[in-house]
């Protein structure tokens, strides 16, 4: 074992148990120094969004508790990352520094430069798995190709090796021989200053503790009526976990191993879970489609960009009950029922013809779970335009949505119970998307 500390970076890993960076540390050397470097500009143009970092305000304050029960302490520094970096390890003589990977097109970039530089000068950089089940690029398939259809991809997903059973949290890390200054977390101002910072309060526990509490309760109470209940926005039939996830306060492998332990009833959910695998490998494997369609025909599509239909949508004010129950709960708590979040979507790329961009968007800042992976791969789904997609001309009818998945209309009530003119009546805009959509097939084969 090495006789000088290294630093943990944290990043989206905020979690002591089953993490691979904290377990290499602790396993080479005598003290490690967890840090987390605050650096949005990085990460541009996917820094952040408003809902992202009131989550990531109190998700830090709940991991410096974890720290301090443990006797150590949470570094916080602003970026350049790199350069942060550096400073701390001359401050406390660090000689390694560790991380678990992430898969966004930009941060893979930078990480890659970091790693690079701080080597070259002697700094040990070491990046581990840990957010994943499976690295994206050990799953091809028999063409040696990515995966474009999910289900051929859970087929190869079930081929593989159990992913590794989650490690403990450790019971105790030693202090360096001297703590480096730090900031607070109400130094980075991650809290935005706008209405709903209370609703998303009232809703939502972020941490560690509360992810596995929020993984027991799901598991102990309602995983075996996953597959009725998890369509219907009526009902708390699905895990919640999405947030959790996506700031690996639990990690994919704590999950996946608790669910097969519990029973056989989770294979439905377990599937929800290599959904988020899915999204991953895509966004590894076609790092344009942030913001770009996977299927290349589809930048030809004659969208028709209306600012105010746009802000009646986003207001949860189009006049369909369920769309705008949808909206207003995004608003209100930073989250929205996956059926709905394809309901809403759809109305938004198909009734109103708004590019799905403008929807991902407003999702990735309104969103406590927004993730770019699957946020580009849903929204690209509903649009039609990506991987394993819904047919562009599969046109939600919110009205008929509303009446199979709110039969009794609680949901509804809950959120959007007055009620007001449709902006656009359903026929004639489902009539309009398909005349677009016959009018980018024309191009499409023109073109060839």
């Amino acid at each position: 074992m090495s006789a000088k500390p290294a630093l943990v970076w944290f990043r989206l890993d905020l979690r002591l148990a089953d993490n691979d960076a904290l377990h290499k540390a602790l396993s080479s050397h005598p003290a490690v120094i967890p840090v987390f470097v605050w650096a949005p500009e990085e990460e541009a143009p996917w820094a952040p969004g408003a809902a992202s970092r009131w989550w990531l305000h109190y998700s830090l304050i709940a991991l410096e508790e974890e720290l301090a029960k443990r006797g150590s302490t949470l570094i916080l520094r602003r970026g350049p990352t790199e350069e942060a970096i550096r400073s701390l390890a001359a401050e406390t003589g660090a000689e390694a520094i560790y991380w678990n990977r992430r898969y966004e097109p930009a941060v893979i970039a930078r990480d890659a430069e970091i790693k690079r530089r701080l080597n070259e000068s002697g700094l040990a950089a070491e990046s581990l798995p840990g957010n994943l089940l499976w690295e994206p690029w050990n799953l091809r398939n028999s063409s040696g190709k990515p995966f474009q259809v999910f289900t051929a991809f859970w087929r190869a997903c079930q081929a593989m090796p159990a992913p590794p059973s989650p490690g403990p949290a450790p019971d105790k890390l030693a202090p360096p021989a001297r703590w480096p200054s730090t900031l607070q977390v109400s130094d980075l101002d991650l809290l935005p200053e706008i209405d709903w910072a209370a609703g998303l309060r009232e809703t939502w526990q972020p941490g560690e503790k509360a992810a596995a509490a929020q993984l027991n309760a799901f598991l102990e109470a309602k995983v075996a009526a996953y597959p009725a209940d998890r369509d219907r926005p009526d009902h708390r039939g699905t895990s919640r976990l999405s947030p959790h996830l996506h700031f690996g306060e639990i990690s994919a492998r704590q999950v996946w191993h608790a669910a097969r332990r519990k029973s056989d009833a989770s294979e439905p959910f377990l599937r929800q879970i290599a959904w988020r695998e899915f999204a991953h490998h895509l966004l590894f494997h076609f790092p344009h489609t942030p913001k770009e369609p996977l299927r290349p025909e589809f930048r030809a599509f004659p969208w028709q960009f209306n600012a105010a239909n746009l802000k009646a949508w986003t207001r949860g004010k189009t006049g369909y009950p369920l769309v705008d129950a949808g909206m207003r709960e995004l608003w209100r708590t930073g989250w929205m029922h996956n059926r709905v979040r394809m309901v809403a979507a759809s109305f938004l790329v198909k009734h109103l013809l708004i590019p799905w961009q403008e929807g991902a968007a407003w999702f990735w800042d309104t969103l406590v779970d927004a993730d770019l992976a699957n946020n580009t791969m849903g929204w690209q789904w509903v649009a039609g335009c990506g991987a394993d997609a819904a047919p562009y001309f599969r046109i939600f009818n919110p009205a008929l949505q509303a009446g199979k998945f709110d039969p009794q209309g609680e949901y509804i009530r809950r959120w959007a119970p007055e009620s007001q003119p449709p902006i656009v009546g359903h026929t004639a805009a489902r009539a309009r998307a398909l005349a677009a959509l016959a009018r980018m097939m024309d191009v499409a084969r023109e073109s060839r």
